[in-house]
Order: C-alpha cells, then structure tokens, then sequence
C-alpha cells in the first residue's frame, strides 16, 4: 500500500485537523476512571481489577508504536489511521458485547488489547507526515495533534458521565455507554483518514516510494540504526525521566492535595481537589502545544533543559514549602504537569532534528516504551514509597517527602543524559543514491 501524496493545491492546514481528530478519540484513555466506579459495583470487581483494561491499553500502546512503526512509515498515515480506527472502536464494541453479557475477560480483551493497539498506531499515525509539512515547524505542528491526546479526556469524561446517568450504571447501561462511544469514534476518526495526506514532494524523487532517502533533505538516519546510537537511547533516558516525574502528581493527584493540607486550618475539599485534577488536565494540554512551539524558537535541547531543571527546582520547592501554601503547591505541580505534556509532545521534532525525518515515525514508535515504562515506574514510586512512610506512622505530606527526592534525582539523570546529546555520526546515515541526488539538483 502506497501513501496517499497530496494533489496540487492540498493545503498543508488540512492535515493537523486530520491528526487532531484522531488523537482527540483516542485521548479516550485518560478518562476510563469514569467507568471503574460503575464496572466495580455491577460486575462486583475490585479496584486493581476495574484498572485491567487501562493498564493493559497502555502497554500495548507502546508495544504496537514500537512495533508498528515501521508498517507506519511504509504504508503512510491514511493506513494507520484506519487500523486505528478499526482496533480502537471494535475495542469498545467488545467491551459493549463484554459488558452486555457479563464476561470481564471480553472488556479487559476487548478495550485493553484490541483498542489498546489502535492507542498506539493512532499516536504515531500523523507524527511523522506533520514533521514532514512543516518543517519549519515541526514542535508546533506534533504539538497540535499531541495536544489533542491530552485533551481528549477532557471531552470524554463529561461526555461518558452524561452516559451513565442517561443509560443507567448496571451492566446494560455500561454496555450502551460503550456502542456509542465505539461508533461515535468511528465516524470522528473517519475525517483524518479522509484528510490525511503526504506531501507531494514525497515520492516525486528518490528511492523506495514516498519517504525514501533520496527524497529528502539532510541526514538521514534509518530507525535500525537510530536505535544502535546513543543518541536514540540518551533521548529514552530523557522522556523516561520527564514522563515519571509527571505521572509521579497526576496519578495520585486528589489524594496527594487532600494529604499536604490535611492538617492545615483550610483543608482540601472533595470537591476542590477534583478541581484541581481538572487544572492539572489543562495544563497538560497547554504544555503539549506551548512549549512544543516555543522549542521552535529555542531548540529543541534548551527546552528539556527547562523540562528536567526548573521540573526539578519545581519538586524542590514543593517537597520543602508545599505544605505551607496552597497557590504554591499549585502552581508547581501546573508547572510539572505543563513540562509532562510539553515532553510528549517535543520529542518527535527532536528526533527529526537528529535522525532526520525519513523513518521518524518509526524511531518514535520505539522511543514510546520510554512511557509503558515510566507509566509503571511513576506510580510504583509515589504509591510505594506513601505506603512505607504510613506504616512508618507519618502522615500529611510527610508520605511524599522520599519520592519526592527520588524524582528529583532522576530529573537530574534526565538532565545529564539530554546533555549528553550530540549530532550523530555520519557512519549511522542513509546515504543518498547518486541517481537520486542527480535528480534533486536537477529540480
């Protein structure tokens, strides 16, 4: 199957719209906390079990990114669209089938695995042909789709509440709730796949189709040999490290407010800390446009350094006066959260500047097990170390003091390695045929 090449006159502004639709449905995910609460109650399941589905989708996000990439590049954006569009509503139609005839396994099956695959062909879908429209603005652009993944929540929270209480929480309204979404799904993806397009320079010259080597300027680096430098496996180090620390607030986020101020004369309401989730929300989705757009201006390095210092400084200051101000406390963990989703969504303009833009997709698909593993690591740290100073018989914001320090130090680690970031070396490129740079000169 051969990429889909813009006609002339396509303009390159149709083409973040089509990536946009398809990152704000599978944005989904983030807000599956919505129906554990009625999943616990009908189907009489505990609160590790209703979190299957979630977890299992997470990690096979970054297993099918990291090994679909390639078919991604390959066959173009408009096929992995309707591969995700296709796993990730079918998911949700098993877990209706699941749901409507009580069987767990089909949900967890269904919703974790089946759609858990569209999770990740559908976030590295548009990466690599954004990159390749607007090179020269490749943060903006990545962040405008990945902006939509961390925005899509909130859409789907309210939405799948609204739901619930139409349909009812018993497993036949779960059931319903979860059609509707599946074919509501289908048709919003249905516009990027119709959208979608490559450029038309791509294919016009070059080896091996659209996105071959000779077609594109600079070096070029194949995600074989990407993942042989340590320039691949620094950048890894990298958004680990910046992922953990923000997982480290989001997951726990109600509880951990509730506890800094517990013992202050204006605790936290249920209420006011829900609020403070959503805030947390919204500053991911702004980091993930802002801050991909500033790197433009300040590359791409200086921006990370942003992530992993002043992120640091952030959980200093939280771990040392969190627990004497309220707008202090807030205001940096918005700070963390912003640098979160700024991390996301700098990366694949990052990768483009070091292995250039020929299998980027690729390259990125396999840099995302970075997040199934800081998607583990971030909150068996938080929770962990919670647990461990509560039967240690402290309380309030001391249970945070530890895990704090431990995300302080791996931000430092973070730091370290995207410093040690440098241009890769020529033996790593794809080098152009002659053929191919004839034509080029000759265009």
């Amino acid at each position: 199957m051969r990429p889909l090449v813009a006609p002339p006159g396509w303009s390159r502004w149709l083409v973040p719209p089509a990536a946009l639709s398809v990152h704000l449905s599978i944005g989904q995910a983030y807000a599956w906390s919505v129906f554990k609460p009625p999943l616990e109650s009908s189907l009489h399941l505990s609160g590790t079990q209703s979190a299957l589905p979630f977890q299992l989708g997470i990690v096979m996000l970054g297993l099918s990114a990291a090994f679909g990439g390639t078919l991604v590049e390959r066959n173009g954006p408009r096929w992995a669209m309707s591969v995700a569009l296709v796993c990730f509503s079918s998911g949700f139609l098993l877990a209706a089938l699941g749901a409507a005839t009580r069987q767990y396994w089909l949900i967890v099956f269904g919703y974790g695995f089946v759609g858990g695959i569209g999770l990740g062909i559908g976030y590295i879908s548009p990466v690599s042909t954004l990159i390749k429209w607007f090179p020269d603005r490749p943060g903006m652009a990545t962040g405008i789709a990945i902006m939509g993944f961390g925005g899509g929540a909130l859409i789907a929270s309210p939405w799948s509440a609204q739901m619930l209480d139409s349909f009812g929480t018993d497993s036949d309204g779960i059931a319903l709730a979860f059609l509707v979404h599946g074919l509501t799904y289908a048709v919003f993806m249905s516009l990027g796949v119709l959208l979608v397009r490559v450029p038309r320079t791509e294919g016009a010259r070059g080896p091996g189709g659209p996105g071959g080597p000779g077609a594109l300027d600079g070096p070029q680096v194949s995600a074989r040999s990407a993942v042989r430098t340590p320039q691949f496996w620094c950048l890894w180090v990298v958004l680990c490290m910046n992922v953990t620390a923000g997982i480290g607030i989001l997951e726990k986020a109600a509880p951990m407010i509730t506890d800094f101020f517990a013992d202050s004369g204006t605790p936290v309401s249920v209420s006011a800390a829900a609020g403070f989730v959503a805030l947390l929300s919204a500053a991911n989705m702004a980091g993930r446009i802002g801050w991909s757009s500033a790197s433009d201006l300040i590359g791409r390095k200086n921006v990370y350094r942003l992530y992993l210092g002043v992120g640091a400084l952030m959980y200093l200051l939280i771990a040392r006066f969190g627990d004497t101000s309220k707008p202090l406390f807030i205001c940096c963990a918005l700070v963390i959260l912003s640098f979160y989703g700024g991390g996301f969504a700098t990366i694949p303009a990052y990768l483009k500047d070091l292995f250039g833009t020929y299998q980027v997709g690729a390259i990125h698909g396999r840099l995302l097990t970075a997040w199934s593993t800081a998607g583990v690591l971030g909150p068996l740290i938080v929770n962990r170390v919670a647990d461990h100073q509560e039967e240690a018989g402290r309380h309030g914001s001391g249970l945070y003091g530890l895990s704090f320090a431990i995300m302080i130090g791996l931000l430092v680690v973070g730091l370290v390695a995207n410093e040690l970031v440098r241009p890769v070396h020529p033996r790593h490129h794809v080098p152009a045929p002659k053929e191919a740079a004839g034509d080029h000169a000759t265009t």
